[in-house]
């Protein structure tokens, strides 16, 4: 199974955490609408079926559900997902949420999504080609898949664990394994092995002063990448 059960273990201890706007999980929420519009341009989500590999605790998920999508979310995390679960009765959205990984799930409903969403993951697995891989699979033929990660260069180990975990304490101590991150050169040769092209890159800052992140060219610390299945 593609999962690191520490990884795991380091998400399901903090899952009752995960909808508190003022938790660990504050960053999730502050970025989640910048994503949710990004991903919403291109998709247009009203009727769409989407998965969102990864969901953690579901606010993406949910997000997307509200804009009227179809929403699977995957996960590995049984915590995560029975707060996920949980939450559905206070949000009274619908999301098909279900323990799986994601190349279990690409193997059993190959091609079913318009759209793959993937988001702050790639960086806490082993092998972040075979989760592109089994997002690809998962994608219609013409379907777009969507990708969120850390970039891996000294400035991002400043900000993204020095700054975010140590100095600012945004994040838990321990949340990011610098050796994990992944440069865009990197990610972009695995979507075009895995049969996906890269159609936008584009980098998310955060403003510590300001306390507002934002879209912009800077893709030196988080990032996102838009690509799309070619056949």
């Amino acid at each position: 199974m593609n999962a690191d059960p520490a990884e795991l273990q380091k998400f399901s201890e903090l899952a009752h955490r995960w909808w508190d706007p003022e938790s660990e999980f504050k960053p999730l929420h502050q970025i989640n609408p910048l994503r949710l519009d990004w991903i919403d341009e291109t998709v247009h989500l009203a009727g769409k079926q989407v998965i969102d590999v990864g969901c953690g605790g579901g606010i993406l998920s949910e997000s997307m559900a509200a804009r009227g999508a179809h929403v699977t979310g995957i996960d590995l995390s049984d915590k995560a997902l029975g707060v996920a679960r949980l939450h559905l009765y206070e949000s009274g959205q619908t999301v098909d949420y279900r323990h799986i990984s994601a190349e279990d799930m690409a193997r059993e409903t190959p091609g079913q999504f318009d759209a793959v969403t993937c988001m702050e993951m790639l960086e806490h697995v082993p092998d972040p080609a075979s989760t592109i891989r089994a997002c690809t699979a998962l994608v219609k033929p013409g379907g777009h898949v969507f990708f969120s990660t850390l970039n891996r260069n000294p400035k991002a180990y400043l900000m993204a664990v020095v700054g975010a975990e140590y100095v600012l304490k945004l994040l838990p101590k321990g949340t990011h394994d610098y050796a994990k991150f992944i440069k865009p050169s990197e990610l972009s040769r695995y979507v075009r092995n895995a049969g996906l092209d890269v159609e936008e890159l584009i980098g998310m800052r955060y403003n510590p002063f300001t306390q507002i992140y934002a879209l912009g060219r800077d893709t030196d610390v988080n990032y996102l990448m838009r690509t799309r299945r070619n056949g």
